[in-house]
């Protein structure tokens, strides 16, 4: 039976959830064993960015908090769209290095001082037997190897892919710790903040990703990045056509529509003089029989990928005409949702006549981290409100990715989670939670 091209697409929503997930889970974990409303209640709240304007007290009316939250969040976003301005600013004037290394800096700066920090704590809290030197060593190789893995090549990709969900979980700690009025706001605010920066004709998000798509770079921002595997039945009917290579290996290289018709009509002209031909498969080099494993699972790996008859291989000569060389840059893997819905387009390099589509969905770090602080403001209250934000969240960005499928565009990750997320808690807080606690008071739900 035919698998279906949903398995693909499951595979690669999974790969962006699981982290989200995981994410969140690590957040509220350390909230939860760190702090609480009573303490965060009667700890002082820290002067930030996010609280410039108003410091809000147990002791003041709603009132006053309402408009002292609202001020505190529009002053925030300002901030916020002014530095993204700026970014777009240099980025439109080629100031590339100095942005990769000012990214560096942050990223050593959240992973040594936040990191530390809320590793000093866990410390303390439990009461782990550790000495000075060596805590100063781990944090240090910590956030070292941490830069280098998101900035550099030749480490593997699930190294980077944990330290974006690190970097998500310190910042979204510290952010739990502002306080409760304050971090609603904030979070609303961003929301909308986000909508209009992505879709806006002027806004700054906009205009980054498309000033990136028009130079054929990378954007220059933390992005999580899943990077799906295709599989067979996928490949075979939605890749590109597979070009071999003479050095034996396999080239996952696609090729064009008119190097594909030019090479189809070279067989035909051939066959009736041999078969002498280009190959329109794929050889797979014998690295299993080097390593002592058995030719049978060397045939099995082999014969889904070879596209022609293992005869025309044996009787090809010598005059044909030599194969393209491959291309300089590596090869990437082909995400399926990016695929089916024709997302590659934005993100083609074309190099020889080689086209190579991006690497599927992704997800930047600011999603990260308001989702976590969601769900760890929330665990600060019951842990009955955390299943249902963390539900509300999943759902939002389940509906954002059927949205990203439809309007094939760039979207915004924030709205729909943040206005779910925050729904479903106070519905959880004032209507649910009574209710449950009242019937099982009662003996009525157990």
């Amino acid at each position: 039976m035919e698998s279906s091209i949903l398995d693909s697409i499951g595979t690669e929503i999974v790969g962006v959830m699981s982290p989200v997930s995981i994410c969140m889970f690590l957040v509220v974990l350390i909230v939860y064993s760190l702090y609480s409303s009573t303490t965060s209640d009667s700890t002082p709240p820290l002067r930030t960015a996010a609280n410039l304007v108003y410091m809000e007290n147990p002791s003041d009316s709603v009132t006053q908090k309402l408009e002292g939250s609202l001020l505190n969040a529009l002053v925030f976003v300002i901030f916020v769209a002014v530095v993204t301005f700026l970014l777009v600013l240099l980025y439109y004037y080629n100031f590339t290095n100095f942005l990769k290394n000012y990214m560096r800096f942050s990223a050593f700066f959240v992973l040594a001082t936040i990191g530390g920090s809320i590793f000093f704590e866990i410390v303390q809290h439990f009461s782990v037997p550790i000495d000075s030197v060596t805590c100063f060593l781990f944090l240090f190789n910590f956030s070292v190897v941490g830069v280098l893995s998101l900035f550099s090549a030749g480490f593997p990709i699930v190294l980077r892919q944990a330290y974006m969900v690190s970097l998500g979980i310190f910042v979204a700690t510290w952010f739990t710790k502002l306080p409760e009025w304050t971090t609603w706001t904030l979070l609303v605010a961003l929301a909308l903040y986000d909508l209009v920066a992505v879709l806006a004709p002027g806004g700054p998000l906009k205009l980054l990703v498309e000033l990136a798509s028009s130079r054929d770079e990378e954007l220059p921002a933390l992005v999580y990045e899943a990077r799906p595997t295709v599989s067979r039945d996928v490949g075979n009917r939605g890749s590109p056509p597979l070009q071999l290579l003479e050095s034996g290996s396999v080239e996952l290289q696609a090729i064009s529509p008119d190097n594909s018709n030019r090479i189809r009509t070279q067989e035909e002209e051939n066959g009736g003089r041999g078969g002498n031909s280009e190959f329109t498969g794929v050889e797979v080099r014998n690295f299993a029989n080097e390593r002592g494993v058995s030719s049978e699972e060397d045939e099995e790996e082999r014969s889904p990928l070879v596209l022609s008859s293992m005869g025309r291989h044996s009787s090809t000569s010598s005059d044909s005409p030599p194969p393209p060389p491959p291309p300089n840059r590596g090869q990437e893997e082909i995400s399926p949702l990016v695929e089916l819905m024709g997302l590659g387009n934005e993100r083609e390099v074309t190099r020889e006549g080689v086209e190579l589509s991006s690497r599927g969905i992704k997800l930047g770090l600011g999603d990260f981290i308001f989702y976590s602080v969601l769900v760890g403001r929330a665990a600060m209250y019951d842990l009955m409100t955390v299943y249902a934000c963390y539900l509300a969240i999943i759902c939002g960005l389940g509906c954002t990715l059927i949205l990203l499928s439809v309007y094939r565009k760039a979207l915004p990750a924030l709205p729909i989670s943040i206005a779910l997320g925050v729904l479903f808690y106070f519905l959880t807080r004032l209507l649910m939670e009574p209710f449950v606690v009242g019937t099982a008071t009662n003996l009525l739900m157990f």
